[in-house]
């Protein structure tokens, strides 16, 4: 196992089955966590069966208080941040002559863009800690596509691409 102890990392998508998991492997490798979502309730969930968790309840689509969002982890952290997990998202499936704007848009918005803002805000922090790690949550449909998930697979591929951007940019600066 790793030993995450005093690496301070947050994980967005916590009340979801894959952020669940997340939470629990950092958590048994004694990782400081901050977990988010929407979910009052699993988010109450896991701060009743982790009492070291804290949690904030945050839609992630808001991305004019992402800033803001990064600012209150940090202050909670005493501004070390090691890692941030992208794993919030969501689908919302149609055939693509079906599929309409709003659909689109609010996929796109939450998978990538939010992922995108998280990721900025965040490697704007970890410079300053000259080190940290990113890993964004994507799905074999960035690189398939499927059937009635166009807006889901542009957004997965568009995660796959932007980090690997973001790698060769920070890499060399401690952050990958």
């Amino acid at each position: 196992m790793i030993n995450l102890e005093k690496r301070n990392i947050f994980v967005t998508g916590a009340t979801g089955g894959i952020g669940g998991s997340i939470i629990e492997t950092l958590n048994q490798n004694g990782a400081n966590i901050i977990a988010s979502g929407t979910n009052e309730e699993k988010l109450n969930t896991i701060k009743s069966k982790y009492k070291n968790i804290k949690t904030i309840n945050f839609n992630i689509s808001n991305h004019k208080k992402i800033d803001s969002l990064v600012e209150e982890v940090s202050d909670s952290f005493n501004g070390k941040i090691d890692g941030l997990i992208n794993n919030a998202g969501i689908n919302n499936d149609n055939l693509s002559l079906r599929m309409s704007l709003d659909e689109w848009q609010k996929v796109i918005d939450i998978n990538l863009t939010s992922t995108f803002l998280l990721s900025k805000f965040f490697i704007k922090k970890m410079l300053k800690n000259k080190c940290g790690k990113i890993v964004n949550i994507t799905s074999i449909v960035g690189h398939t596509g499927n059937i009635g998930q166009s807006n889901y697979a542009a957004s997965k591929s568009g995660i796959i691409g932007m980090s690997k951007s973001l790698a060769l940019e920070y890499a060399k600066k401690n952050i990958t």
